[in-house]
């Protein structure tokens, strides 16, 4: 069995917090960050399960750029993030 590494951004909406994965793009939310984060991961278990039921999985995670191929225990992307920042852009002429 492979395991899969993802990224979980979560970020604070109003009352609740949202867990988004942009690897699969797949979100879920919570009342709070480990709830949101709890349910993310159940929302892509879903999601992968689903898909191989469907018998998609393979497509579904080389579209997301995961190399099957590999004989590596663990797939991952050969990107990561590296920073996270909120920046202040001109909205010109608004």
């Amino acid at each position: 069995m492979k395991n899969l590494v993802v990224t979980e951004e979560i970020w604070k909406e109003g009352n609740m917090y949202t867990a988004y994965c942009p690897e699969l793009d797949v979100a879920s939310c919570g009342k709070n960050i480990e709830e949101a984060r709890k349910n993310l991961l159940e929302v892509i278990e879903i999601h992968l399960e689903e898909a191989a039921k469907l018998g998609t999985l393979k497509a579904f995670l080389e579209d997301a750029g995961y190399d099957l191929n590999t004989s590596q225990p663990t797939l991952q992307l050969d990107k990561q993030v590296v920073a996270f920042n909120q920046r202040t852009v001109s909205l010109g002429g608004l």
